[in-house]
């Protein structure tokens, strides 16, 4: 006859096993129904995916510089304080280091002479959505990223910016073959 203390241990060992499995889920609907738990600030210091157009579509007289394609950009309004938002934004891509070459600067407006690696465009016709002296990013498809407005400081943007750029890193340079490439090459 075997003692009740035998069959219990292998029961107690069940719940617990199926406590480990079952209070997790529980636990997270309880923090995202009640929201206990989350954070409740964002990442990001500047109007997430802003209701902007794709670059490509902004109503910009002549063609934006062709190097611009592939490359993350910052584009800016230039119209009170061109001459500083310049020099600001450029002082902000020689920040971010080794980098820098996969960001570009196109600066639309303003009559100042362009800054070392920066495009100019003029508006061809002024948009509703464009915000004096504003700032946005744009993912290498020229999608709208980030938009900021005149107020924002250049630290925040350097912090976004370094994330996006982390989080996002870059597949294969350009002029640089891939692995699948440089092994079929030894093999034929």
């Amino acid at each position: 006859m075997r003692s009740p203390g035998v069959i219990r241990h292998p029961r107690a060992k069940l719940l617990a096993l199926l406590a480990l499995f079952a209070v997790p889920p529980l636990l997270a609907w309880v923090m995202v129904t009640w929201r206990i738990g989350i954070p409740e600030q964002r990442t990001a210091h500047g109007e997430l995916s802003p209701d902007i157009p794709v670059l490509a579509a902004w109503p910009l007289a002549g063609e934006p510089a062709p190097g611009l394609a592939g490359d993350w950009v910052l584009a800016f309004d230039c119209a009170e304080r061109c001459e500083a938002l310049a020099d600001q934004w450029w002082r902000l891509h020689r920040a971010l280091g080794r980098e820098a070459p996969r960001v570009s600067r196109l600066r639309v407006g303003g009559e100042a002479e362009a800054l070392p690696g920066e495009a100019v465009a003029q508006w061809g016709e002024v948009p509703a959505w464009r915000h004096a002296d504003g700032l946005w990013v744009m993912d290498p498809h020229g999608r709208p990223v980030l938009g900021y407005g005149p107020e924002v400081e250049a630290r925040d943007v350097l912090d976004d910016v370094n994330r996006l750029l982390r989080m996002n890193p870059e597949g294969v340079r350009r002029g640089e073959r891939t692995l699948a490439e440089r092994t079929a090459g030894r093999e034929g």
